[in-house]
C-alpha cells in the first residue's frame, strides 16, 4: 500500500487495478499516509492558502429529473424561486465589499434564463467589477451557448459529471444523457474555460470500481477544478431511505484526487460540513483548497435544497464569511480572497 501511494505521489498516476487495490484496502493500512502525501502535494503547489468564492444560488427551477436531487423537476414540494438581475447584482455588491473576487452563479437547468439574459448578467458583473472571476454552474448547454457566455466574460464553468460509469449514470438520472454530459465537459475545455467536473461518493449501488473510473476520467479530462462531495439523501426523492456517503470515504477520494491532479482546485464542500461538524476542515487537511460561502439572500437559501440538512442557510453573508474564515485559520491555514486561478492554467495564457 505504501509503495503504491509513493508511486502515485511521485508520478501522479496509477493504473486501474492499482487504484482499485488502494480503494479496497485503504482502511486497513495507509490512510494517514495517503492524507499526509496529499497535504504535502497541496502545500508544495498552493501553500496553505484556501481560496474563497462567493456562491449565488439564483434559481432552483430545474428541468432535469436527477433522482438524487431535491430540486429535480418532479418534486412538487419545492417552493421555487428566481433571482432577478438586480437581485444577483446586489449579491455581488455585498460580496465585493466583503472582499470576494470570484462569484459562482449556480442554479438548476432553468430555461427561463435565456442566453441573452445570462450574457447580460455576466456583462453587468464584468463591467462593474473587471477584476473578478465569474464562474457559471448552470448545467448542460449547447456549444454555441457556452461560447456566448465565454465571450461575454465568463471565466470558469462547473459541471459535475456525477459518475463516469454509464450504467450508474443512467440509473440515477431520468432525462439526462451520459454522452451529452461528457461532450459538454470536453466542449468547455475546447472553448477555453477553467473547467470544473466532479462526482458524488456513496451513491446507492456505487462500487469501488466506479470511483476508480471517476478518478481516471478526471485524469484524462484534466479539469482545473474538481467538486467531490458525499451523497446525502433528500426526503422528497426515491433515495430518501438510503444511507449517505461517509466522511471517511469522501476524504479518501479527495486525497487521491489531489495526488492524481496536483494543480487542481478542490472545494471542501458544504456537503462535507453537513455530514460532520468538522467535515470541511478534514477535507482541507486532505488536500482541498477552496470554500464557497453563500452570498444568496437568506430568504431563498433553504429553498435551494439539493439534499437534507444543508448547513449555512440562515447566516448573512458577512457572518458566513467570518464563520468559515475562523474555522480555516484555526485549522492552520490562511484565507486568500483573490481570484485564485488554477496555477497550471495561468501558465497557459
Amino acid at each position: 500500500m505504501i509503495n503504491l501511494i509513493d508511486k502515485l505521489h511521485k508520478t501522479n498516476n496509477l493504473d486501474y487495478d492499482e487504484l482499485v487495490f488502494i480503494l479496497d484496502h485503504i482502511e486497513e493500512s495507509g490512510k494517514d499516509y495517503l492524507i499526509e502525501k496529499a497535504h504535502e502535494t497541496r502545500m508544495k503547489i498552493y501553500g496553505d492558502k484556501v481560496y474563497m468564492r462567493g456562491l449565488i444560488e439564483f434559481t432552483n427551477h430545474c428541468k432535469r429529473g436527477c433522482k438524487y436531487c431535491g430540486i429535480n423537476a418532479s418534486n412538487k414540494n419545492v417552493e421555487r424561486y428566481r433571482l432577478t438581475l438586480e437581485n444577483i447584482l446586489q449579491c455581488c455588491d455585498v460580496g465585493y465589499n466583503l472582499g470576494y473576487r470570484t462569484f459562482v452563479l449556480q442554479g438548476g437547468e432553468d430555461d427561463y434564463y435565456l442566453d441573452n439574459m445570462i450574457v447580460g448578467v455576466i456583462t453587468e458583473i464584468k463591467d462593474k467589477y473587471p477584476d473578478v472571476a465569474v464562474t457559471l454552474s448552470i448545467g448542460e448547454k449547447s456549444y454555441e451557448s457556452y461560447e456566448k457566455y465565454y465571450k461575454a466574460g465568463a471565466d470558469r464553468y462547473l459541471l459535475r459529471h456525477e459518475t463516469a460509469s454509464r450504467k450508474l449514470f443512467e440509473r440515477i438520472h431520468t432525462n439526462s444523457n451520459y454522452d451529452n454530459r461528457m461532450e459538454c465537459l470536453w466542449n468547455l475545455k475546447k472553448i477555453g474555460y477553467q473547467v470544473g467536473a466532479g462526482f458524488m461518493v456513496g451513491i446507492p449501488t456505487q462500487a469501488k470500481e466506479d470511483l476508480a473510473k471517476d478518478i481516471l476520467f478526471l485524469k484524462e479530462l484534466e479539469p482545473e477544478m474538481v467538486g467531490i462531495g458525499p451523497f446525502i439523501p433528500h426526503r422528497d426523492t426515491i433515495y430518501k431511505y438510503e444511507e449517505g456517503g461517509t466522511l471517511r470515504d469522501t476524504i479518501t477520494i479527495i486525497a487521491l484526487t489531489r495526488l492524481f491532479l496536483p494543480y487542481s482546485l478542490l472545494p471542501a464542500t458544504t456537503a462535507l460540513g453537513t455530514i460532520h461538524p468538522l467535515g470541511r476542515e478534514q477535507g482541507i487537511k486532505a488536500g482541498a483548497n477552496v470554500v464557497m460561502p453563500n452570498l444568496s439572500p437568506t430568504k431563498v437559501r433553504e429553498k435551494y435544497s439539493l439534499y437534507d440538512g444543508k448547513i449555512c442557510t440562515g447566516d448573512e453573508a458577512a457572518e458566513c464569511r467570518s464563520c468559515i474564515e475562523n474555522r480555516i485559520v484555526s485549522s492552520g491555514f490562511s484565507i486568500d480572497m483573490s481570484r485564485g486561478d488554477n496555477i497550471k492554467w495561468r501558465t497557459r495564457i
